[in-house]
């Protein structure tokens, strides 16, 4: 590792620091302290995210906040186990190993790939020139808050499973153990596939990846990322619905997936085609070499090469 990405690590983990503190102090207010567990929880989330994009204004480069996407969910997940004062039941343990699991790995790979501060995501870039002077509140509202918002219903469900202390463990713990652990799985080998790919020797912006799990899909990444927020979505259905009207959240038993669907929408129709359209621009051959299926995982058969 270099030392001006040593540098520049330091600097995010000193900003997420502080971003961490900053919401614990919140805790001190009353008007924090007495509020419901969950919109305690994501008024602490938003002062976090309101600090790391402080931060990456003073560093200029919005991908300050790339890391977050995956460290709050972990911070909210111990937040709402040390605060909910329930028993750890199986399926609470396993929600907090799956979200552990998913968070180290995903922040892991970020820091792995991310070059420094002389690196920002290219649809920051891009959109820092199409919107000009309103780019300031496109940053803030569009890059920092709304991924924050949505993050934050994806968690809905392990509040549930983390509150209910249900010593019950049913098929539907084991299904969605199966999908969250298998998301996990495919999107470990996707990024490590990927990071191979860009390692490679003699390598042209012109290749395409096609091997791997990127023979069956164009983005089994994001197919994996999508997959990891329906297991949550799982793990909260499983929460016996008996349970919801003590804990007083029955409202929320319509919302437990509309996480998992706000992200999965997101990337399929905003995400997904910018990434192709940017593909395409730069890899002539995409389309007759990259895998058939945009998303789901299916046969490795290429489309036909003429």
């Amino acid at each position: 590792m270099s030392s001006s990405k040593t540098v520049a690590l330091t600097k995010i983990t000193l900003a997420y620091l502080v971003a961490l503190l900053v919401s614990a102090g919140l805790l001190w207010l009353p008007a924090i302290a007495e509020l419901d567990p969950i919109w305690r929880a994501f008024m602490l989330d938003i002062a976090g995210t309101f600090v790391i994009f402080g931060f990456s204004v003073l560093y200029r480069n919005a991908s300050t906040y790339d890391a977050y996407w995956s460290v709050a969910p972990v911070a909210l997940a111990l937040y709402w186990w040390m605060d909910s004062g329930a028993d750890l039941s199986v399926r609470a343990l396993l929600v907090l190993l799956m979200v552990c699991w998913w968070g180290g790995r995903l922040t892991y790979s970020w820091a792995r790939g991310w070059t420094g501060f002389g690196h920002e995501d290219w649809r920051y870039v891009n959109l820092r020139e199409q919107t000009g002077p309103a780019y300031p509140l496109v940053n803030l509202f569009g890059i920092h808050l709304f991924p924050t918002v949505q993050v934050f219903l994806g968690m809905l469900p392990v509040q549930l499973v983390l509150s209910a202390g249900d010593p019950s463990f049913t098929w539907l713990d084991g299904l969605a153990l199966v999908v969250t652990a298998g998301a996990i799985w495919i999107e470990q080998k996707a990024d490590h596939e990927l990071h191979l790919f860009r390692k490679r020797d003699n390598p042209s912006r012109e290749d395409v990846l096609n091997t791997g799990l990127w023979a069956r899909s164009r983005h089994p990444n994001y197919f994996g990322e999508m997959s990891f927020w329906w297991g949550l979505f799982l793990f909260g259905l499983a929460v016996p619905t008996s349970l919801l009207e003590e804990l007083s959240i029955a409202d929320l038993q319509l919302w437990r997936g509309v996480g998992a669907l706000s992200i999965s929408v997101m990337f399929v129709f905003i995400s997904l085609p910018m990434i192709e359209k940017r593909h395409r621009e730069r890899r002539p051959a995409f389309d007759r070499l990259a895998a058939k299926n945009m998303v789901f995982l299916g046969s490795a058969r290429r489309p036909d090469a003429d």
